[in-house]
């Protein structure tokens, strides 16, 4: 999925994390330093943004993976806590994916989740490509970051009641 995937296994990562770390280094990319992405948020590494990241800072790859690796830990406890227990590995790396990009609140209010608590799964990894907006602006690499998290999401749904 990545060529970031090996450099994430050797600082630990597997499973949903590894899957989800993946896509987000690859879809992120790696700047070792911060920079303002196109809507103007100031970011750093692999898309971390925070009151900690400040233009004219640089990083290596370490401190960008290890910076990763924390996040996503971060990010997935958050996750854990808003799903259903039973999701499947793939759509659990999909929604660290995105849950990575817009956030636990957006993510805790979103139609999304009230989907996939309801059940209906295959609904829920379908709206994942309504979140293609930043501060209002279409953005193309959203388009197709949202498109990879949903065939992710919906790879391994079967048999799977959608009432």
């Amino acid at each position: 999925m990545s060529k970031f995937k090996p450099l994430l296994v050797s600082i630990g990562l597997s499973g949903a994390l590894l899957t989800g770390g993946a896509m987000v280094a690859q879809q992120e990319g790696l700047i070792l330093g911060s920079y303002v992405d196109p809507v103007g948020i100031v970011t750093a590494c692999f898309g971390k943004t925070g009151a900690d990241v400040e233009l004219g800072q640089t990083y290596t790859q370490q401190q960008c993976l290890a910076m990763l690796a924390s996040d996503l830990e971060v990010y997935n406890k958050q996750l854990l806590s808003m799903v259903p227990a039973d999701i499947t590995p793939s759509e659990h790396a999909a929604y660290l994916s995105f849950i990575y990009n817009v956030g636990a609140n957006n993510f805790s209010r979103s139609t999304l989740r009230k989907k996939l608590i309801a059940g209906d799964r295959v609904g829920a990894c379908n709206q994942l490509s309504r979140w293609i907006y930043a501060k209002g602006k279409k953005l193309q690499g959203l388009v197709n970051r949202r498109e990879s998290e949903r065939q992710l999401c919906l790879k391994e749904i079967v048999n799977v009641s959608n009432d």
